[in-house]
């Protein structure tokens, strides 16, 4: 195995490219309404800039996971952070809507990295230095993400939205260029094959049910034209099932989702990143709308960031309450309890918006059930299957939260949307009552299905240990499919 020779410099750098990744998948949540004032685009529209990148990463981790999980990571990792690097300038050049969507997607490529990450650590640091450097790795995913929200709030304040994307491009790019410097190469001699039938139905499948909302807003339900879309991506992601099961190499392993367990912890995975990011996508919108609307509160860039800081902070001591109740009540306990508490913070969202200040104390209940959710899916899905195939399964269950991201941001454009006067301004408090109502729902239906695994009570065993404060942060960007089955050999 070849080390660097200086481990004390890879440990730095790991760390910044993880942070790197929380702050641009990031970038787009405070921006939306900026971004739909200075390029005169729809709400819907600018809400793409956050979408795209949600979801390229659900198709995009699997597939970097794949590719790096073999001799050609180093490769792999530079690779990744020249097209984030590329993406964010295409997203800062005033070229308009189109291509800033499309650098968003680029940069949606780097939601991967962050496993293949954790991957290096393992391989090339031993001992409490590799243990301490995965954990830091997992909590600055969450970091980051807090640094992330106001400091994209300060720099649009400053030089417009698409200084924060310079910002953002000059970030990734000094990642890039320290990575090139430290990044040892693997020691794994074989790569595994890459299922691209498999990525190009995931992504067409996902691709369509989000174009179809979309579509829905635009020319209503009542038109073909959603539910052609929908019709397509359920025979995409069909075709999609039938292979993953069939195929000797498959992108996300499919099998590993059946027991009462496993289907209920990525059941779950599902639905607590589209809870999520109904709070994650709306409240920025809320808090930048103009008081003369009636619901918002007409704060700046760098207000509607700092109001989504308690959602970090709290994600972490989410995180850490999570393995306090699995010590007392069982790990089966964690998420049921975890998802009420998330409802929570969407009853304070429907009835008590009236001041600012109740944007940051929802935020910061939404952020101690979501880093619970967080903490509670590894040991779940850990104690589940064989450990040979933790990393395929965590994959799994990564990918599924990407998708519930992805489908919340794109939902909560479709509701504001609807809920938008025809002649333009922004959107009426009955949207955010709607979302409000939908992510209780969601909530609800997550502690039904994660009550599931209540019945069946696997012996302990020592990969619950996965269960640890650090956990949470795999809320935007966690282990993925990429070093852990190794690990876990």
């Amino acid at each position: 195995m070849a080390v660097p020779a200086s481990p004390r410099a890879l440990v730095p750098v790991l760390i910044f490219v993880g942070t790197v990744v929380a702050v641009i998948s990031s970038l787009g949540a405070p921006l939306v309404p900026a971004i739909a004032d200075s390029l005169g685009a729809s709400l819907p529209g600018a809400q793409w800039s956050l979408t795209v990148t949600l979801l390229v990463g659900a198709v995009a981790t699997p597939v970097i996971g794949r590719l790096g999980d073999g001799p050609h990571r180093r490769g792999v990792i530079l690779a990744v952070l020249g097209v984030v690097t590329l993406g964010g300038v295409l997203a800062a050049l005033p070229l308009g809507l189109g291509w800033l969507i499309t650098g968003r997607a680029l940069q949606g490529f780097g939601l991967g990295l962050t496993p293949l990450a954790i991957a290096t650590a393992r391989e090339a640091l031993t001992g409490e230095r590799s243990r301490s450097t995965i954990a830091a790795l997992s909590v600055t995913v969450v970091a980051g993400v807090g640094l992330g929200y106001p400091l994209a709030g300060l720099v649009a304040e400053l030089g417009g939205v698409h200084a924060a994307f310079w910002a953002g491009a000059a970030v990734s790019a000094v990642a890039l260029g320290a990575s090139a410097v430290v990044l040892p190469p693997p020691s794994a001699p074989v790569s595994r094959r890459l299922d691209v039938v498999g990525a190009l139905l995931l992504g067409a499948g996902l691709a369509g049910v989000l174009v179809a909302l979309g579509a829905a807003e635009t020319r209503g339900w009542g038109s073909p034209a959603p539910w052609v879309l929908v019709g397509g991506s359920v025979a995409a992601l069909a075709a999609w099932g039938v292979w993953e099961l069939r195929t000797a190499s498959p992108l996300v392993d499919l099998r590993l989702a059946r027991g009462r367990v496993a289907l209920s912890a990525h059941s779950a995975a599902l639905l607590v990143g589209l809870s999520n990011y109904l709070l994650l996508a709306s409240v920025p919108v809320l808090a930048q709308a103009p008081a003369s609307s009636g619901s918002g509160f007409g704060a700046s860039i760098v207000v509607a960031g700092l109001v989504l800081l308690p959602f970090s902070a709290a994600s972490v001591v989410g995180g850490r309450l999570a393995r306090a109740l699995a010590d007392r009540a069982g790990r089966q306990a964690v998420l049921p309890a975890a998802a009420l508490v998330q409802s929570g913070a969407f009853v304070l969202f429907g009835l008590a918006r009236t001041d600012l200040w109740q944007l940051f104390a929802l935020m910061a209940v939404a952020g101690l059930g979501v880093g619970a959710a967080f903490a509670a899916f590894p040991a779940l899905v850990v104690s589940a299957v064989p450990a040979s195939e933790t990393g395929s399964a965590m994959s799994l269950n990564q990918v599924l939260r990407y998708v519930g991201f992805a489908l919340g941001s794109a939902l909560t454009g479709t509701v504001l949307a609807a809920a938008t006067p025809t002649a333009g301004g922004a959107p009426s408090g009955e949207g955010y009552t709607t979302i409000a109502a939908i992510g209780f729902a969601t909530c609800i239906a997550t502690a039904l299905v994660a009550w599931l695994v209540a019945g069946r009570r696997p012996a302990a065993s020592p990969r619950d240990e996965h269960l640890a404060p650090g956990a949470a942060g795999q809320g935007h960007a966690g282990q993925g499919p990429a070093g852990q089955k190794r690990s876990a050999a």
